[in-house]
Order: C-alpha cells, then sequence, then structure tokens
C-alpha cells in the first residue's frame, strides 16, 4: 500500500495544470484519477462541516456541470458519500432514477454519465470534501481499482493538509476567505427570496435551487443576481 501511494503520490505531481494553489493540486487529482480508475472524468468538492460547498474543480467542464448538478439540484452520490462518510459505488446510474436521485440521476445521464463512484475525503472524524469519479459506461470498479481510489483519497488528504501547513499565511487566508464569501452570498441570497416569497428558509433554498437548474446555471451565479437585485422572486418565477 505504501509503494502504491507513492506511485499515486507521483502521477498526481507529475499532471500539468494551469492553476496554482490549492485548485492546482485537487485539478492534478482530478487529472490523474481518469487513466488509474478508467474514467470519463472526476471532479473534487471542498465542503464544511454543515455540507456547504466552497472550492471546486474538475477534469473537464462536462465533469464540472455534472458534479454541479448536485448542489444545484440537493441530491446526488457527492451529498450521500460527504453526509455518510462512506464510499457510494452506483455501477448503473439509471437504476438509481427512479428511487435514490429521481431529479440529478436522469440529468447526470443526460449528461453521458452512466456509472459513478463517490469518495469521502476525511480522516479520522474531520471531513474535508468528497471526490466524485464518472464513467461513461456501466459496470463495477475492480478491486485493484477499488483500492487505487482510496490510496488517491488517502493521498488527496494528506496533501491537503499538508499544504495548509506549508503554503503563507496570505495564501490560505485568501482561499479561506473566498469559500466564506460564497457561502456567505449563498445565505443572504436564501434570506432575500425567502422575504421575497413570504416562505420558509427551506423553500427558498429550493427556489434558487430550482432557478439554477432551469437557467442552467451555478447556484452561485444565482445567488449573486439576487444579492445585486438582477433578479427579483416572485410567485411567477420558477
Amino acid at each position: 500500500m505504501v509503494e502504491r501511494a507513492t506511485v499515486i503520490r507521483d502521477l498526481i505531481e507529475a499532471q500539468s495544470v494551469r492553476a496554482d494553489g490549492l485548485s492546482g493540486l485537487l485539478e492534478r487529482v482530478c487529472l490523474a484519477v481518469l487513466p488509474v480508475l478508467s474514467a470519463s472524468g472526476s471532479g473534487i468538492s471542498m465542503m464544511t462541516e454543515d455540507g456547504t460547498r466552497g472550492m471546486c474543480v474538475a477534469s473537464d467542464p462536462v465533469s464540472q456541470h455534472v458534479d454541479d448538478l448536485q448542489f444545484v439540484l440537493g441530491e446526488g452520490p457527492c451529498m450521500d458519500a460527504y453526509d455518510g462518510r462512506r464510499p457510494v459505488l452506483i455501477t448503473d446510474l439509471e437504476e438509481s432514477a427512479a428511487t435514490r436521485w429521481p431529479i440529478y440521476a436522469p440529468a447526470a445521464i443526460l449528461g453521458g454519465v452512466r456509472a459513478v463512484f463517490a469518495f469521502p475525503l476525511q480522516i479520522g472524524g474531520a471531513r474535508l470534501g468528497v471526490l466524485d469519479v464518472f464513467r461513461q459506461t456501466t459496470g463495477p470498479l475492480s478491486a485493484e481499482e477499488l483500492a487505487d481510489a482510496l490510496t488517491f483519497t488517502d493521498v488527496t488528504v494528506a496533501a491537503v493538509l499538508d499544504r495548509q501547513q506549508k503554503v503563507g499565511d496570505r495564501d490560505q487566508a485568501d482561499e479561506l476567505a473566498s469559500a466564506v464569501q460564497r457561502r456567505a452570498e449563498l445565505f443572504q441570497a436564501q434570506g432575500m427570496v425567502m422575504v421575497q416569497l413570504g416562505v420558509p428558509l427551506s423553500e427558498a433554498m429550493a427556489r434558487l435551487r430550482a432557478h439554477a437548474y432551469a437557467e442552467n446555471r451555478r447556484i452561485g451565479d444565482v445567488a449573486r443576481d439576487v444579492i445585486a437585485r438582477r433578479l427579483l422572486f416572485t410567485p411567477e418565477v420558477p
């Protein structure tokens, strides 16, 4: 296991990446996953303890969209893996369409995904996020691929924690501030929609997600439009 972890660590470091910092590290992981796990795409979502999404990266735009859908719709393997603190291994996404994720599964299938495997990034009781692995064909991970996927999560967690210890305080502060700002914007927009519609907070969030899905936009972008008063929710706005 130690030798395999070293191989995977070297593979991650060998990947070219456009961005620096934590996002660059996570993007390298997403790219390194593809050949090892025979994946068509992958994504990583960093999350807070209450499940709020922070930084997110993906191997390609399609995978980013499929990953984003989970947070727009409020359901999906990423959330289940994070909440359950264990991998969620879906060998045939179509079988989950009618029961487990009736909204997300059909949308992901339209994006070309047929199987998805979600692995929580955690150490002890601390959860950092989730690694999602997508395939365009149905079928399980082999025993070796599953072991490699778990090694990827261990190496990623170690690399993230190691980077947090080594990076300068200013870089850490900038990344943390960015994540906090996104979370604050979402909460502010949720409160504004609650007042505009006269509905509970939970329904306000559902309306934000529904609008983002209907317009094929990220929920963070919709939240910023609400805050800037470019978007006003009324009973007639979907």
